[in-house]
């Protein structure tokens, strides 16, 4: 099984990597028992090496993600991470991609912790539990289409910064699209702040015509 940059994109709108490769082998032709199967043990493999990867500290960030993270801190911001990713490698990498600030993570809801994945909005749920926070109060940032969709779904406003193999998705509903965490305007908490405002007079706004 070889998956190119475009073949993994395009498998993206599974979310799950053993989701993801059991259903290439369904469309490889196997069926759907040997998919399962195969795909738990690759999928095993893939973990293990991956999780060795990423303890290994070799997998950079995205250039701004340290930035906006360490403003949020600063700020007083609660921060959670929320990721269909399994605890296994998913949490050595957060804790090297964040550096010294993730042990100021206040909430981090893995793959493992939920029984439905992205675009199932209870992966943001639990977080906004563990966080004590309700939605109106929480601003989401988001690289894919599943991942907007499961914050939308549990009434977050939603900002994407897409990835390469995210490019193409369909991120209609976002409150801001962008194409990296750098740049300008600057992706702060000024500007989450301000989006978050946005987002709360929208409901008000909403909310009035609705009691009308």
């Amino acid at each position: 099984m070889h998956w190119d940059a475009a073949h993994y994109a395009r498998l993206l709108a599974v979310t799950g990597g053993r989701q993801r490769i059991a259903a290439d082998l369904r469309a490889r032709g196997h069926r759907a028992d040997e998919a399962e199967r195969i795909a738990t043990q690759v999928h095993r493999t893939k973990t293990a090496l991956f999780a060795e990867h990423a303890r290994s500290g070799s997998i950079p960030a995205r250039p701004g993600v340290r930035t906006l993270v360490a403003d949020l801190r600063r700020r007083g911001a609660r921060i959670g991470v929320v990721t269909t990713g399994r605890r296994e490698w998913a949490e050595p990498l957060v804790t090297h991609l964040i550096g010294d600030v993730a042990r100021g993570i206040d909430v981090a809801v893995y793959g493992d912790d939920v029984t439905a994945l992205k675009p199932d909005p209870r992966c943001y749920r639990l977080a906004l539990r563990g966080l004590g926070m309700p939605a109106s109060c929480v601003v989401a940032v988001e690289d894919s289409a599943p991942g907007l969709r499961a914050a939308l779904g549990a009434g977050l406003v939603t900002v994407v910064v897409r990835s390469e193999p995210t490019a193409g998705h369909d991120v209609g509903g976002a409150a801001l699209v962008r194409e990296s965490f750098d740049g300008e305007p600057a992706l702060d908490a000024e500007l989450l702040g301000a989006l978050l405002a946005d987002g709360q007079r929208a409901r008000r706004s909403s909310c009035r015509r609705s009691s009308a």
